[in-house]
This record gives C-alpha cells, sequence and structure tokens, in this order.
C-alpha cells in the first residue's frame, strides 16, 4: 500500500487516532516523535474521542488537510463501510486500524497490526516457529493468527474461556489458513511450553499463569503495556525468557502508519520507541 506523499512545501497537514475511550493512548507521542526526527514541523496528530456513532460524520467531514487516521476499539471494523477500499491485510481480519487519505480524495484502509506483530518478533531474531500458543481469542488473537500465518509452521493452539470464543478461532484458523487447535482456559498453564506464546488478554487476566511460568520459558509476546510489566512477563523475563512487549507491537505498527501517510521511509523506529518508553515512564511516576 503506497503512501500518501505530502511532504512538499509548507503544507500544513493533520492525522489523528480515533477511538472509545482513547485518553490511554500512546499514538499521539509515537507519531509527534516521528513528525519532529523526519522534519515535519506543520504536521499535526490529534485524539478524538468517537464512537462507532459518530464515526461516520467524522470521516464524512475530513478535508483535504487530512493524511490519515488510526483506530482503535470499537472502531477497526465499523469504519470499514466507510472506505473507498482496504487492502488485503485488512479484509483478512476484517479490521482496519489505519485510514490514508490519499490526495485523490479517497480513504483507504489498512492493518499494520499484523505486519507490526511480525517486525517486532523479526526485531528479536525470531522469523520462524515450529508452533504456537495464543492466549485469549478477542479482535487482537485474530490479528495475531494472521501473524503467526506468516512465521509458524505447524499448530497453534488458542486457549479460550467458551465454546463460542473456541469455534470462531478455528474459523479465523480456517480463513487464514493455519491451523489452529483450541483448548479451554483452565489448560491455559501449557500454553508457557510453546517456543512462542502470544499474550492477547486484558491486563491482569494472565496474572494467575506467572507462576507456572516454566524455568527455561522461550518467548512471550505480551501485547499490553500499560502496566508494565505484566506479572507474567516479569516471571518470564526472571526466568531468562525473551520478551517481546505490547509498546514493541505499538511502534512497529505507528512506523508504518507514519510511512503510509507521510510517503517517507523508513519511520524513525528508535526515536519512536523512546518517546514511548518516556511517556509510559511518566505515567508510572504519577501514579
Amino acid at each position: 500500500m503506497s503512501g500518501a506523499t505530502r511532504t512538499d512545501g509548507d503544507r500544513r497537514c493533520r492525522a489523528a487516532v480515533l477511538g472509545s475511550p482513547i485518553g490511554h493512548s500512546l499514538s499521539p507521542v509515537l507519531h509527534r516523535a516521528a513528525y519532529g526526527e523526519l522534519g515535519l514541523h506543520n504536521w499535526s496528530y490529534d485524539r478524538f474521542e468517537i464512537d462507532e456513532a459518530a464515526l461516520p460524520e467524522f470521516i464524512g467531514k475530513l478535508g483535504p488537510e487530512w493524511a490519515g487516521l488510526s483506530l482503535t476499539m470499537p472502531l477497526k471494523r465499523a469504519v470499514i463501510p466507510l472506505l473507498d477500499e482496504i487492502s488485503d491485510t485488512a479484509a483478512s481480519v476484517e479490521a482496519v486500524n489505519t485510514v490514508v487519505c490519499a490526495e485523490d480524495g479517497r480513504r483507504v484502509g489498512d492493518n499494520t497490526d499484523i505486519p507490526g506483530i511480525v517486525a517486532a518478533l523479526r526485531e528479536r531474531g525470531i522469523e520462524q516457529v515450529e508452533s504456537a500458543a495464543v492466549l485469549g481469542a478477542g479482535a487482537t488473537a485474530s490479528s495475531a493468527l494472521a501473524a503467526l500465518a506468516r512465521v509458524c509452521t505447524g499448530e497453534v493452539v488458542a486457549y479460550v474461556r467458551s465454546a463460542a470464543r473456541a469455534a470462531e478461532m478455528r474459523q479465523w484458523g480456517e480463513r487464514l489458513d493455519i491451523e489452529v487447535r483450541t483448548a479451554d482456559w483452565s489448560d491455559a498453564e501449557q500454553a508457557l511450553r510453546a517456543p512462542l506464546v502470544i499474550a492477547t488478554t486484558p491486563a491482569g487476566a494472565t496474572d494467575a499463569l506467572a507462576p507456572s511460568v516454566p524455568e527455561r520459558p522461550a518467548t512471550l509476546f505480551d501485547v499490553l503495556y500499560d502496566p508494565w510489566p505484566t506479572e507474567l512477563a516479569a516471571r518470564w523475563s526472571a526466568y531468562g525468557g525473551a520478551v517481546v512487549s505490547g509498546l514493541d507491537l505499538l511502534v512497529h505498527q505507528a512506523v508504518l502508519q507514519v510511512e503510509q501517510m507521510t510517503g517517507l521511509a523508513p519511520g524513525p523506529v528508535d526515536t519512536m520507541r523512546t518517546a514511548g518508553e518516556k511517556s509510559l515512564a511518566a505515567r508510572q511516576d504519577g501514579r
């Protein structure tokens, strides 16, 4: 998906993250840091509290100064009917987290979460795994499966809390052409022995699993970043296992958003990560 080349002259460009709730979002910190590094001093990036009901009006009022949008829940699927086109990646999981406002007026949707997961794993040297486990079955879990379809050569076991969620995960596996077996959440401690564990659950959901971390854990990808570290990630790291954080994912998906919206590549990964780390540290100091 090509970026919108909007870096000529002194033209002002706008971008923003939308969602509800949205006050916690680190996206403004990351994108603004990127703009500073790239010399885009006339670019702005804001946040707007927008729910599904308000989204059509917001999209409809976007003017030519808009370069793009980042979307969080609950808008990733609600936005699709409002767009002119979505990428194959977004279509594979029926979720859009990025909208590029092309200069011809078209609105194009993409999903940078999936390649962001892959990029975060590759940054830690993980190109391929023989099997994996996924904790949880929400929207992030489907993106995790799509990413695993690119890096996992064997079976993925998804640990879920209901038969309905289990059926959903198996359906996603069929759609994404990856072998998915489901297991009950009561057996989730077995997941911790997999070569790669991706935790997609809300804060606190995996705390009870921390005492079950094996003595020689492999790799944990915990999609949370606040609070950090989670109890599971802290125990995993203490036992010498590799840990990929939600901030790693947030940075890599945001890098791709910046590239698409500005037309400039590569995005400044280190600058964005440092800005995110500083912002999270300030939040924790304020608690």
